[in-house]
């Protein structure tokens, strides 16, 4: 709740106080958030157009991890 209040507050450009954002429901509170997250996505890819850049969609990032042990039961 409090990450949420922050990024508001400070990604919101200025236009949400504190008190506001502590007293938000939390539906309103998830919805300025994914609608914050829509614009930054937005302009990282005109960025990236700009730049030539491969402009990567939905992309799903897992880690890399190789085990290093197989277990023998």
């Amino acid at each position: 709740m409090f990450t949420q209040i922050h990024d508001l507050v400070y990604h919101g450009g200025g236009g949400f106080k504190h008190e506001e954002v502590y007293n938000m429901p939390t539906w309103m509170r998830n919805f300025h958030i994914a609608k914050i997250n829509e614009h930054l996505e937005k302009q990282n890819n005109e960025i990236k157009k700009y730049k030539g850049e491969p402009v990567e969609k939905n992309k799903i990032h897992r880690p890399n991890i190789s085990p290093s042990s197989t277990f023998n039961f």
